[in-house]
């Protein structure tokens, strides 16, 4: 009986060896796959490198880097404007993978702010929003989430200012919106995004002092603002203010631009 339970036994031993070396088998072969699909990648051969990237994931699905790879080969397969299935099913299956590394660690910086970039790219512009909202919440400095925020908020209330002015055939960009009913029940709606992406913009500004793209769109938004409002020297102000930030955004430009490059020698 005795020797039978301790035959017993090291057959379980001797299988829990083999599953341990399995196991270590396997993790070898993922990090050999992630290895040969970061190669691809680096080449830019997309399609190559997620099959690699798919197999690590198989291999060990622990291995986070070769989700994060894979998430991002997926993003890079996807070309923003093009509407056809196949692109798109590239952008959805870039944002499950990215999903599903957040389930397994919520605070996944890289996946929040490639989800962003994503919805971003593909006009999703409130998923967009909150996936930069988030990424701001765990890193306050990123100066890009906030410029992203302003971009976004001066989408969403361009389209629909356009769309006004279009049905009341309004067709010189410097006359005002006249129809005051009209006017006021779109800035319900505009003038609380419009001063979100001020705010956003000017914390970019603050983060990043010379940033031009954040000038520009605070130019843009100055003149949404403009459109909406109801006293005629109000409007002049916002459109004042609008230049001003325009003049910075050249001024700033033109000032990059004359520095030579790293390396350059005159």
């Amino acid at each position: 009986m005795n020797s039978i339970r301790r035959n017993a036994w090291l057959g379980w031993i001797g299988l829990a060896c083999l599953l341990l070396v399995a196991g270590g088998c396997g993790k070898l072969k993922a990090r050999d796959q992630l290895n040969k699909g970061v190669a691809a990648y680096k080449n830019g051969k997309y399609p190559v490198a997620i099959d690699f990237f798919k197999s690590a994931v198989e291999l060990d699905p622990t291995l986070l880097n070769a989700k994060l790879y894979l998430a991002t080969a997926y993003a890079n397969r996807f070309v923003p404007g093009v509407e056809d299935e196949e692109n798109v099913k590239f952008a959805d299956q870039a944002v499950s993978v990215f999903q599903g590394i957040l389930k397994e660690d919520p605070n996944n910086i890289a996946s929040i702010t490639g989800i962003a970039s994503l919805y971003f790219q593909m006009k999703k512009m409130d998923e967009a929003k909150e996936f930069y909202k988030k990424q701001i919440a765990l890193d306050p400095a990123s100066s890009d989430a906030y410029y992203s925020i302003g971009v976004i908020d001066w989408t969403l209330v361009y389209r629909p200012r356009m769309e006004l002015r279009a049905r009341l055939k309004i067709t010189k960009p410097e006359d005002p919106i006249k129809d005051d009913k009209e006017r006021k029940a779109l800035a319900e709606k505009s003038l609380p995004l419009i001063e979100e992406g001020m705010n956003s913009l000017n914390k970019a500004m603050e983060l990043k002092p010379d940033y031009d793209d954040a000038m520009a769109y605070l130019n843009l938004l100055y003149r949404e603002k403009a459109d909406l409002e109801d006293a005629a020297d109000t409007r002049e102000a916002d459109l004042k203010t609008a230049d001003s930030w325009m003049d910075k955004t050249l001024e700033i430009k033109k000032k990059k631009a004359a520095k030579p490059t790293p390396g350059h020698t005159s």
